[in-house]
C-alpha cells in the first residue's frame, strides 16, 4: 500500500518528465512563454521533492533513497542557479552543458531508483 509520501514523490516525478519534456518541445519551437511556464513548473518541483525528502529522512528510509532525492534536489537547485538566478547561457558553455547534462541524467535515474524502490509496477507509469 503506497503512503502519502511515496504518492507525493510519483506525482511529482511524473510532473517532471512531463514538464521537462514540455521545456525541450517549447524550446525547440522557439516558445518563449511554454518555455518559462513549464520552466517554473520543473523549478517548482522542488517543494513536493523536499516535502518527500522530509517524509522519508521522518521514516527513516534506505539511504540510497535519501541520496536519491538528494540528487535530485541538487539538480533542481543547478537550474534554478543556472537558468534563474545566474541567467546565463550555460547550456552554449560546453563544460558547464556537460556537468548540467550529468547532473540531469543523475537525478533522471535517481527517480527511477526511488519509484522502484516504492513500488516495481509504479516505475512504468512514472517513467
Amino acid at each position: 500500500m503506497l503512503k502519502l509520501n511515496d504518492i507525493v514523490f510519483i506525482v511529482s516525478a511524473i510532473i517532471f518528465n512531463i514538464s521537462v519534456s514540455g521545456v525541450y518541445l517549447a524550446s525547440k519551437f522557439k516558445n518563449e512563454d511554454l518555455l518559462q511556464t513549464f520552466g517554473a513548473i520543473v523549478v517548482l518541483l522542488s517543494i513536493p521533492f523536499t516535502i518527500s525528502l522530509l517524509g522519508y529522512l521522518k521514516k527513516k528510509a534506505e539511504k540510497k533513497i535519501i541520496i536519491s532525492l538528494v540528487i535530485i534536489l541538487l539538480y533542481l537547485a543547478l537550474e534554478i542557479v543556472l537558468d534563474y538566478i545566474l541567467k546565463i547561457q550555460f547550456r552554449d558553455i560546453l563544460t558547464l552543458h556537460i556537468f548540467y547534462i550529468i547532473v540531469f541524467y543523475a537525478a533522471a535515474f535517481s527517480m527511477i531508483g526511488v519509484s522502484f524502490a516504492i513500488n516495481k509496477k509504479w516505475v512504468l507509469l512514472s517513467y
